[in-house]
C-alpha cells in the first residue's frame, strides 16, 4: 500500500534528505542536486508533487500530485 505523508509532517532535515536521495537516484552531480532539491522543494510546497511511502518496499518516492491522485481514485 502506497500512502501520502505530508511534507510538513517531517523534520526540516528528514525532508532534505529524502529529497536529496531522490534527485540523486540516477547519479546527478551534487551541484547539480541542490538546484534539484531547491525546485522539488518548491514543487512540494506548492502541491505538484506529493512524498508517498511505499509500505510493501520501504521506501519514500515523489511523485506528481495528478498521478498519485490517479492513482489512488
Amino acid at each position: 500500500m502506497v500512502i501520502q505523508i505530508p511534507h510538513t509532517a517531517l523534520d526540516k532535515n528528514t525532508l532534505f534528505a529524502v529529497i536529496e536521495e531522490f534527485v540523486t537516484r540516477d547519479g546527478t552531480d551534487l551541484q547539480v542536486a541542490s538546484l534539484k532539491i531547491d525546485r522539488v522543494l518548491q514543487m512540494l510546497e506548492e502541491g505538484k508533487v506529493v512524498l508517498v511511502y511505499d509500505e510493501e518496499s520501504e521506501t519514500c518516492n515523489i511523485v506528481s500530485a495528478e498521478h498519485y491522485s490517479i492513482e489512488n481514485r
